[in-house]
């Protein structure tokens, strides 16, 4: 009898993961329409961690309380979103006088790649604890000093990352669905640097 009960209950842990993992992968399709709007990425990924957020907190939410999120988050995240995109165009800019030859260009293109990457890792974090009071300046500036302090945890979200643009390069539509769960290791990220 106690085996039974100790089965049910392990198998109701393992239908309560794969019920997250599968939230994870619907988010992340959720994350990717919202963010057709190229400056909406940050609002998108921020209302998909909140979504997430309530998931694991056994809390209800669905496709409306997204969107009503996804709303909130816009009204400062698409400045956000247009900043990002600034410092991909940056970025870019300094791998092409590196590919040009430029004295020093190898190093300036890798200094710029590295500060992209830590700037992506600073906006996941952010939108991983977005509340819909929180301004998206403050946000930023917190994450980016825990990106800093909190090097493991950044690394983790850089793997995830990886992970992201394995999946584009191996089978696209994949990459959408892992979106989610590049929120969700953010997520955890901030959690395990809380609790710390």
């Amino acid at each position: 009898m106690a085996g039974t009960r100790v089965k049910a209950r392990g198998e109701s842990v393992s239908a309560e993961r794969f019920a997250v993992f599968a939230e994870c992968l619907l988010t992340g399709v959720w994350i990717a329409v919202a963010s057709l709007g190229v400056v909406t990425y940050p609002a998108a990924f921020a209302a998909g961690a909140r979504h997430l957020r309530r998931r694991t907190a056994h809390e209800g939410g669905g496709w409306r309380e997204f969107a009503a999120d996804f709303r909130t988050a816009l009204r400062g995240g698409w400045l956000a979103g247009l900043a990002g995109w600034a410092a991909v165009a940056a970025v870019w800019v300094d791998v092409q006088a590196a590919r040009a030859g430029i004295p020093g260009g190898p190093l300036v293109g890798a200094v710029g790649v590295v500060a992209l990457i830590g700037l992506v890792v600073a906006g996941l974090r952010a939108a991983a604890v977005w509340e819909p009071d929180a301004l998206w300046r403050t946000l930023l500036a917190r994450a980016g000093r825990r990106t800093v302090l909190d090097p493991a945890g950044s690394f983790l979200i850089v793997g995830g990352l990886a992970v992201v643009a394995v999946s584009a390069w191996f089978a696209a539509p994949l990459a959408v669905a892992v979106l989610g769960a590049v929120t969700a290791a953010a997520i955890a990220v901030e959690e395990r640097y809380r609790h710390r």
